[in-house]
């Protein structure tokens, strides 16, 4: 059985199933839309919580929470299920199937046989939606790539029982009630809101504005603490988490910039265009932070670069997310 549904490309896999699985139902969101009504924009660095053996940054929200806060705020009613047996977590994929729902699951990516192998890594958080079976193999819409896929029943099990960190567990989840006329604009305030609040006011220093500084400061340390070769990992897993990993900070700069430019229009606030500018600046300063690092974390700089210089670009890109959310964090109806 194969459901009609539209297979949508997107920059990140779960803007991009929670957008698929709403035009299905008849809202027609974009994946900006998505990211910013999910509050999906946020900062994190923790030092401890390890991704192979090296501190974790984080340039958006925890995995779940933009579909979990975009259904919320819509008045979406959806289910969640995890399975310890991977044979039920099967049969109810078919049941669910049969019965013209599509599903939206966490995989592994590391043995995804559609991915490109220089793609595959150990990530159990990547978002996909399965809409049909013919005889052994699913329909998947994987909204990072152009095509729609398709993966064996041994193959689907495999990576929805992926080993590792997180592991996902058979985890599955579905829209099961929408309302008749959802209001976007109350869940677009909800959702510059909470993103601002996040950036501006926790208090614990790995996270949002202050997370930023607290890397700068921890990165100018970092070749007198851990030497020449561990500081250079430490680096390289910045630039990977910036620049590889999903949609990549800067690229979630852009989409929240694109956002914000989305909802000057349906807010009828034009000044959000101006901020929508001011985001993309921002997003520039993450990518030139980028090259920069990349440059000198290959040996390739031109002798200016070093771990002070990197610091001082995340001092002032601190600075300019600062003036841009305290800006959007009073915005009214």
């Amino acid at each position: 059985m194969k459901i009609d549904f539209q297979h949508y490309q997107a920059a990140h896999c779960e803007n991009g199933v929670t957008s698929n699985l709403l035009k299905f139902y008849g809202i027609n969101l974009s994946e900006p839309m998505v990211f910013g009504i999910g509050s999906g924009f946020f900062f994190s660095h923790m030092p401890f919580i390890k991704l192979n053996g090296i501190a974790v940054t984080s340039f958006r929200i925890l995995p779940g929470w933009i579909f979990d806060r975009v259904t919320k705020r819509l008045g979406i009613r959806v289910k969640r299920r995890k399975f310890r047996n991977p044979e039920t977590a099967m049969r109810e994929l078919d049941r669910m199937i049969e019965q013209g729902v599509p599903v939206g699951m966490l995989v592994g990516v590391y043995q995804l046989p559609y991915f490109p192998t220089e793609y595959r890594f150990h990530f159990n958080a990547h978002n996909i939606t399965v809409f049909g079976k013919e005889g052994d193999r699913y329909q998947v819409s994987d909204p990072v790539m152009e095509q729609v896929e398709s993966l064996s029943y041994d193959e689907l099990m495999r990576v929805r029982y992926a080993q590792g960190t997180y592991p996902p567990k058979g985890r599955m989840y579905y829209i099961a009630e929408v309302p008749a006329h959802p209001d976007i604009r109350p869940a677009i305030i909800k959702g510059i809101r909470k993103t601002a609040k996040d950036m501006l006011t926790i208090p614990v220093p790995m996270f949002g504005i202050k997370g930023i500084r607290y890397l700068a400061r921890r990165m100018k340390k970092w070749p007198g603490k851990f030497g020449t070769k561990l500081a250079a990992h430490n680096l390289g897993q910045v630039i990977r988490m910036l620049e590889e990993i999903g949609t990549g900070g800067a690229g979630f700069r852009f989409i929240y910039a694109a956002f914000l430019q989305e909802s000057a229009g349906i807010l009828q606030q034009p000044w959000l265009n101006e901020v929508s500018t001011e985001m993309t600046a921002a997003g520039d300063m993450w990518r030139d932070f980028a090259v920069q690092a990349s440059r000198y974390f290959k040996n390739r700089g031109n002798g200016n670069v070093s771990y002070d210089s990197l610091a001082n670009l995340l001092v002032n890109i601190a600075d300019k997310e600062e003036q841009i959310f305290t800006k959007l964090r009073n915005i009214a109806m």
